[in-house]
């Protein structure tokens, strides 16, 4: 069988790592095999471990990819989109947070998901709090807690709920509450 080239493992690898970040976020952490990784990814199983040296570090740097979505323009715009109906009908490409926060809680507080999950949550607190009006460093990372923490959870309520009048209030609550701010 012919060998692979550096360029072509690399693309491979980068295949796999977007599977795995739409599938984890399809599914949960633990209702994807690696079969179903590769699978989606075109791949055989076989090559997996050749990249990879397990499923968890496989989910962290699929965490990465997923969260290093480009989130340009500004603080209006970021919340409009995060509250859309559009992210809520898609958990495949939409936030890991929101769609990993439970699986991650049941992982073991040393696990290397839960130090990149943290480490996500960081990011977009920090991304957050940069498109935020001028103020106490103090302030802002209040703020950007409290609006991380608002956008989460309204997404996480929405896709778990059967009433799409009670969706659409919640969200339209959820953006009114983040204006005010």
């Amino acid at each position: 069988m012919p060998r692979v080239s550096q360029e072509q493992a690399k693309r491979n690898r980068q295949r796999v790592v977007e599977a795995a970040a739409s599938l984890f976020r399809e599914r949960g952490l633990h209702g994807v095999g690696v079969a179903d990784i590769m699978a989606a990814a075109g791949l055989t199983h076989g090559g997996f471990y050749g990249q990879f040296a397990n499923k968890d570090a496989l989910a962290g740097e699929a965490f990465d990819c997923a969260l290093d979505r480009d989130r340009r323009g500004d603080f209006e715009s970021l919340v409009a989109e995060y509250l859309s109906s559009e992210h809520v009908g898609s958990p495949g490409g939409g936030c890991p947070i929101a769609a990993l926060a439970n699986d991650v809680a049941r992982e073991a507080p040393d696990s290397a998901v839960r130090r990149r999950f943290t480490q996500g949550v960081r990011r977009f607190a920090d991304l957050i709090g940069n498109l935020l009006p001028p103020g106490s460093a103090e302030r802002r990372r209040q703020r950007a807690l409290a609006t991380l923490s608002t956008l989460v959870g309204a997404l996480i309520l929405a896709r778990a709920m059967d009433d799409e009048q009670l969706v659409g209030e919640l969200l339209d609550a959820a953006r009114a509450t983040l204006r005010q701010r």
